[in-house]
C-alpha cells in the first residue's frame, strides 16, 4: 500500500510533469520506453497505481488478485529486463529477482482473506 501511495502521489506526478522528456523511462513486462513513448504511458501506470493504493487503503476483495497478477507481471519484467537490457544484471540474477517478487505475489494471492467485500 505505502509504495503504492508513494508512485500515485510522488513519484508519478514528478515523472510525468518535472522529468524531461528526453530523460523519461517506463519499464512494462521488462522492456524498457524512451522519451513520449514513456510520457505516453505514465498515465497508465499513474492509474494502476492509483486504484491500488485506493484498493488496499479501503481493503477491497478485488485487489488481491489484481495486485498479485501485477506483482507477477513485474517478476516477469524483472527477469525480461536482467537478461535483455545493457543494464540489466543478466539472467542468473533475474532469476533471483523474479522469485522474490514471486514470493510477494503469492503472499498477496494467498492473503486474501484479510480483504473485505466490496460495499
Amino acid at each position: 500500500m505505502l509504495f503504492c501511495f508513494y508512485m500515485t502521489f510522488i513519484y508519478i506526478p514528478f515523472d510525468m510533469f518535472i522529468k524531461p522528456v528526453d530523460q523519461d523511462e517506463e519499464v512494462w513486462f521488462g522492456l524498457v520506453l524512451h522519451g513520449w513513448y514513456a510520457k505516453a504511458t505514465e498515465p497508465l501506470h499513474w492509474a494502476i497505481y492509483a486504484a491500488g493504493a485506493w484498493g488496499f487503503y479501503h481493503m477491497r476483495a478485488w485487489m488481491t488478485p489484481w495486485a498479485a497478477l501485477y506483482t507477477m507481471q513485474v517478476a516477469i519484467g524483472m527477469l525480461v529486463f536482467s537478461g535483455t537490457d545493457p543494464r540489466g544484471a543478466g539472467w542468473v540474477p533475474g532469476l533471483i529477482h523474479a522469485a522474490v517478487f514471486t514470493g510477494l505475489a503469492s503472499a498477496l494471492w494467498f492473503g486474501r482473506h484479510h480483504f473485505g467485500s466490496q460495499h
